[in-house]
């Protein structure tokens, strides 16, 4: 399993790494719309839709894709859609969470199948924004949610159900604790200071998203932070709980050794769009 897992990553940088720094942007749009309509693919499925739904939503989400770049919406998105995405996964997140596994399959299949395209596609229109803004902003971003995964897990099995006796989310996701998502929100803080000092010493090309948080002050950038932080917990719940709707352990089998594309990209969705919409109105 471990071989399989390192194989699929160094695949997956190989291919992700030169589209990332390539100063066309188009091959890096063209690679992450191919992934995100993996993911759409692998959400029709997640939800019972029938094999020929499931290559449609996959189709449709590439559609989609191409008609926001088209209207020019990855140089320049409405900042309401990113109000109306950030509104979507902090009510929706927050009603799936609260219901728990049984309350998701109280929604009609084609509201929650296409709910979930349409944040898919979101999610990539603030990605490929992200990246026209330049690399330094899109990995900064890419990197509170790895700090935050990170920090959670080592934080979690060090000190997991110690001081926090009340599980996060007990019949979602029992192995995470309270104490793991403080030590995440501890760790994106100390990426977000170091980045941003960094940004200031050696003038890295374009601005990061921490440096524009903390142009606007501590008493900006410390709760957008914690915020990020807390919603990339709910994109990893909102899909744990989804699996756990549907019966199955990952998303698919795309990415051997990791499951699949939405196995991997679950925190990601909410906070790219989220960085997009912080951005813009903040």
């Amino acid at each position: 399993m471990l071989k399989q897992r390192v194989i699929t990553a160094l695949a997956l940088l190989a291919l992700l790494l030169p589209a990332l720094f390539a100063t066309n942007p188009w091959p890096f749009m063209g690679l992450t719309v191919v992934l995100i309509a993996a993911g759409a693919w692998e959400w029709g499925r997640l939800n019972g839709m029938p094999a020929g739904a499931a290559w449609a939503g996959a189709a449709l989400s590439l559609l989609a894709c191409g008609v926001a770049e088209q209207w020019g919406w990855v140089q320049h998105t409405p900042p309401l859609v990113w109000l109306l995405a950030g509104a979507m996964w902090v009510l929706l997140g927050a009603w799936m969470i609260q219901r728990g596994v049984p309350g998701w399959g109280l929604w009609p299949r084609g509201a929650r199948w296409l709910a979930g395209l349409l944040l898919l596609i979101l999610a990539w229109v603030a990605m490929a924004q992200a990246h026209q803004r330049g690399v330094n902003f899109l990995l900064s971003v890419l990197v509170l949610v790895w700090a935050a995964d990170v920090f959670a897990y080592f934080f979690g099995r060090a000190w997991g159900g110690r001081w926090i006796k009340t599980k996060l989310a007990a019949s979602i996701s029992p192995g995470k604790s309270w104490e793991g998502v403080l030590g995440g929100m501890l760790g994106v803080f100390l990426v977000a200071v170091t980045w941003a000092e960094v940004d200031r010493r050696w003038a890295l090309p374009g601005l990061s998203f921490y440096s524009l948080l903390f142009a606007k002050g501590w008493f900006v950038a410390l709760p957008a932070l914690l915020f990020m932080s807390a919603m990339s917990v709910v994109g990893d719940l909102v899909e744990s709980l989804v699996k756990r709707s549907a019966g199955m352990k990952d998303s698919s089998g795309l990415l051997p050794g990791h499951g699949g594309v939405l196995d991997r990209v679950d925190a990601l969705l909410p906070t790219l769009p989220l960085a997009m919409m912080l951005v813009f109105w903040i």
